[in-house]
């Protein structure tokens, strides 16, 4: 494998301007290309018997539906780390709004390389865009309301980092990237705790300065924690109608944001934006999205 050095520095400059760690996502790459590539020497069989060594070409990434792009850079470092020898031009900048056909990256160098990293750079940019593209859909659905779409934990292991980063691509916004962010306490720790209101306690006891989510099922819980001297940082309404939605944000009055959760669908979207709720967090951005079709041809 290659190193950052032989990567253009604007690339790695991009990538940690986006907010990731570029070493980590280095390492994501390696463990990709270690599936493909798992014994010495490193060669793709097929590739290596039918191409010349020296042979080089140009490839097209092309869209192949409507939607959000994310994770190109990440895509054009895979062909570095190949050892393509490769030069990228026209690449579209993550989270530009695409349409079926548009080229989104071309990738010039040497042909045996570029079909090594050609599935990872695919595998990772195709998940990446249709994080995106779903996050996107979301902020188009809530468009005109003080809504926001949040994302969730529900990730990838591994993959975390790369994933909230294609939902902000999309127009989201992330939720706590890790249980020391924000303590959010749910329905088990209520059990575990005996009540909201010890557990609320327990954890501004211990770590004095986090901020706390509060779960609550209904108005009455929600009272009792908007009557609190210092109430949550944030409450989550969880699974609640529209109409309990509603009177929830009536009740808070801009005191507490809120959240809304579970039952959440794209079909619902523009209902919940009409409540006034802060924000709606939506696991399935991660957990359930389709990858975006992108394809890579090679041109004759």
């Amino acid at each position: 494998m290659t190193s950052w050095d032989d990567v253009p520095p604007e690339l790695r400059e991009e990538i940690e301007a986006a907010g990731l760690d570029p070493d980590q996502v280095w390492d994501k790459l390696v463990e990709a290309f270690e599936e493909d590539l798992p014994g010495e020497p490193r060669v793709d069989p097929t590739s290596e018997s039918t191409i010349p060594g020296d042979e080089r070409a140009e490839a097209v990434f092309g869209a192949r539906e409507d939607g959000v792009v994310a994770g190109l850079a990440v895509a054009a470092v895979a062909f570095f780390m190949a050892g393509a020898d490769a030069t990228i031009t026209d690449r579209l900048p993550d989270g530009t709004r695409v349409a079926s056909g548009d080229v989104v990256m071309r990738v010039t160098g040497r042909t045996q390389r570029m079909l090594v990293a050609e599935r990872t750079a695919l595998n990772l940019a195709s998940h990446l865009s249709g994080i995106a593209t779903a996050t996107a859909r979301w902020v188009d659905a809530l468009e005109g309301s003080p809504t926001r779409v949040l994302d969730t934990r529900k990730t990838l292991p591994g993959l975390r980092a790369l994933q909230k980063y294609a939902v902000r691509c999309g127009g989201g916004v992330n939720h706590r990237s890790s249980l020391q962010d924000m303590a959010m306490v749910k329905d088990n720790h209520v059990v575990a705790a005996g009540g909201v209101l010890p557990a609320l306690e327990a954890i501004r006891g211990r770590h004095p300065g986090l901020p706390v989510e509060v779960e609550v099922t209904t108005l009455d819980q929600l009272e009792e924690l908007l009557a609190l001297p210092e109430p949550p940082e944030r409450v989550l309404l969880d699974n609640m109608d529209d109409a309990t939605m509603a009177e929830a944000v009536r009740r808070t009055a801009g005191r507490v944001p809120l959240e809304a959760s579970g039952g959440i669908t794209l079909e619902r979207a523009a209902r919940i934006g009409a409540t006034g709720v802060d924000f709606v967090s939506v696991g399935a951005l991660t957990h359930s999205v389709k990858v975006f079709d992108l394809g890579m041809d090679l041109l004759s």
